[in-house]
């Protein structure tokens, strides 16, 4: 599910797991149709393996970042020990964002 939450004056959104677990945030939208535009993004973008990025922070966590076909960053991952929970965390993607529910806060 997308969970789109309004902060101040601002729009973002975080995809969750079916266990509740946030697998990917945005950034920080002026709008609620540009973050929903974003959420369109990562729906339609998601099935292509070429768009996440994978990233190695100098703490030596693994974290990875989906881009949209004209490169720009649609959703960042939290931090993951290990390689293999950063690959599970985008096949979760992968497997929930296409016909995920959008839910308002």
């Amino acid at each position: 599910m997308f969970e789109l939450k309004k902060k101040g004056e601002q729009y973002h959104f975080v995809l969750k797991a079916g266990n509740g677990q946030v697998i990917l945030s945005s950034e920080m939208y002026n709008s609620k149709a540009s973050a929903k535009n974003g959420i369109a993004s990562v729906q339609k973008n998601c099935s292509n393996e070429n768009l996440f990025e994978r990233k190695t922070a100098k703490n030596g966590k693994f974290h990875f970042n989906l881009k949209s076909t004209n490169g720009q960053i649609v959703g960042s991952s939290q931090m993951y020990a290990a390689e293999s929970g950063m690959n599970n965390g985008i096949e979760s993607v992968r497997k929930n964002a296409p016909g995920a529910e959008i839910k308002e806060i």
